[in-house]
């Protein structure tokens, strides 16, 4: 496969600007092969800066994010922030989309959409949360739910280059359900083969495509194992160093 690994931990709202630099120090001082896998952080904003010196100080060959970010440039956008602040902290790249996103902060597809197209302008690489909730699965609507969202999170996008979408079943963050590999499997391919009719072939045959429904070091090798699975959305796993490091370093 040519498309390498990403294994990219989502802090959400932990750690303040202390612990996340010295989480960021312990896990970028061991031992991994940034040439077969890429690793990411995405700490909460008051902690970009400090994540970002910390990893610069052991090599820095992992990539920084933030969890979201505002779709206009500057303004009266009181709580916002903008894609030029996350990048004079040290983010290259930003989470957009996620399921908390949507579910507690009512963002809708033509937000994150926005979003997405400002963050890609702007230079930023993006990871583009899509998933299903237990009732959309439970429906049978899941794939169609996927599809809807990938296909609206990426309107007027031509170029995916710098793009990575994130499948995360709803009903499987922070429940300790996970979706089976054969069931993440066939929701990867599924999104693959819609990039591939909206797009292109190459484009769909490039892009990566993380699994992001509670990835542990217990379940990463057999998920990163299915031919569609590239990576993994890490949640509360990525808070600990030595479970973070299981999993970057899955296939060892």
């Amino acid at each position: 496969m040519s498309r390498k690994p990403l294994i990219a931990g989502n802090w959400k709202m932990n750690k303040n600007v202390a612990e996340g630099a010295a989480l960021a120090a312990e896990i970028t001082a061991a031992d991994i092969d940034y040439s077969t896998r890429d690793v990411l952080f995405a700490p909460p904003f008051t902690n970009i800066y400090a994540v970002s010196e910390a990893v610069k100080k052991n090599g820095g060959k992992a990539f920084v994010a933030a969890q979201n970010v505002y779709f206009e440039t500057s303004g009266a956008f009181t709580g916002e922030v903008s894609c030029d602040m996350i990048k004079s902290a040290g983010a290259e790249w930003v989470i957009l989309g996620h399921s908390e996103r949507r579910s507690i902060f009512g963002e809708t597809d033509e937000v994150i959409n926005k979003k997405v197209k400002k963050a890609l302008s702007e230079g930023l690489s993006v990871i583009l949360c899509v998933g299903e909730t237990l009732w959309e699965r439970e429906a049978g609507t899941e794939v169609e739910t996927v599809l809807a969202q990938t296909g609206k999170g990426l309107e007027g996008v031509a170029d995916l280059s710098k793009v990575v979408i994130a499948y995360e079943p709803v009903w499987a963050i922070g429940t300790g359900k996970t979706a089976s590999p054969a069931d993440a499997e066939a929701m990867h391919k599924a999104i693959r083969e819609y990039i591939g009719k909206i797009r292109s072939k190459e484009q769909a045959e490039n892009i990566r495509i993380l699994y992001g429904g509670s990835m542990k070091p217990e379940n990463a090798k057999e998920l990163m194992a299915q031919p569609d699975v590239d990576g993994g959305l890490i949640g509360g796993a990525s808070l600990k160093a030595a479970d973070f490091l299981k999993i970057i370093n899955f296939d060892k």
